[in-house]
């Protein structure tokens, strides 16, 4: 089975479409195109695979690309959540990803990840440190320093994290009363409104959303954040356990997550070689400074094993 748009065929020429099987009957869209060693991108809320347009062609120039939509988005298999939104737990949807590599011949390789697809990279990289050689985040400081820190400033701005995790099924309903005027709301509320959105893109994330069962997923996405996701992070705390692998960690200078947290030392508090900066943007960051971004990471990326 494969999906590939008009859209996305216009925004990724070149690239190849398939589902994915990960395991327990889910499926994960998947986009891969280029040629090198390999490299991992992964979308964040409320959009999809289409984020990466704008920096893949000279991505592919270097690196063999796999963008996939997390489950519970685009067009990759929606499971039920589960009251805590268990089934949207990041250590499985990070066991989604290393399945996927895998079953692309990627034993190891570097990720690239945004907002919600940061957070899962996280996992992955602390549940299956072999697997991951690099890993750079974009606009997220770790989960669990977010919620312990959060005050009124974040939670005004950051006011979806509070809405989605409300018990089912109000968030949802709302939610699909008018996806598409959610997606403009969530996502033109930013520091840069909607102008940074080529509207092919915007066109996907509006249809994605509507899909049935994205509502559920992305609730259940950020109730397991809320919950079982802590559960996780406090236990690698308690233990004192640190990623191993370089962490570059980028931010916009005019959003929230450089407002209200200091993301590098947060990221030093989980990971042993940390090294990164804000971007002159706000939260999109591959849609809003592409060049920027790529005159960031590039280098990071493209460096060997230590």
């Amino acid at each position: 089975m494969t999906t590939m748009t008009d859209d996305l065929a216009s925004l990724y020429p070149g690239f190849s479409a398939q589902h994915v099987p990960v395991g327990g009957g889910v499926q994960l869209h998947t986009l891969t195109g280029g040629e090198g060693p390999p490299l991992l991108l992964v979308h964040g809320h409320p959009q999809t695979l289409a984020i990466w347009h704008k920096v893949a062609p000279r991505l592919a120039r270097h690196f063999s690309l796999v963008l996939v939509d997390l489950r519970g988005y685009g067009y990759s298999a929606k499971p039920a959540p589960g009251e805590g939104g268990e089934a949207y737990a990041k250590r499985l949807m990070a066991a989604d990803l290393l399945a996927v590599m895998r079953h692309l011949g990627h034993a190891r390789f570097a990720v690239l990840a945004h907002d919600r697809g940061a957070r899962v990279a996280h996992r992955l990289a602390a549940d299956h440190p072999q697997a991951v050689r690099r890993l750079a985040l974009l606009d997220v400081a770790p989960t669990l320093a977010m919620y312990e820190q959060a005050g009124d400033a974040f939670a005004r701005a950051y006011w979806h994290w509070f809405f989605l995790i409300q018990p089912a099924p109000l968030p949802e309903r709302l939610i699909e009363a008018d996806p598409a005027a959610y997606v403009r709301d969530v996502m033109g509320r930013r520091s840069a409104g909607l102008a940074p959105f080529d509207a092919r893109a915007l066109a996907e994330y509006q249809r994605c959303i509507a899909l049935p069962g994205t509502a559920a997923g992305i609730c259940g996405d950020y109730r397991a954040s809320a919950g079982i996701d802590l559960a996780h992070d406090r236990a690698d705390r308690d233990a004192g356990r640190l990623l191993p692998m370089p962490l570059l960690a980028l931010w916009g200078e005019q959003g929230v997550v450089h407002r209200c947290f200091d993301p590098l030392a947060e990221w030093r508090r989980v990971a042993r070689d940390v090294r990164g900066h804000p971007l002159p943007c706000g939260h999109y960051i591959a849609e809003e400074a592409p060049d920027a971004l790529l005159d960031a990471a590039l280098p990071f990326l493209l460096q060997g094993d230590d």
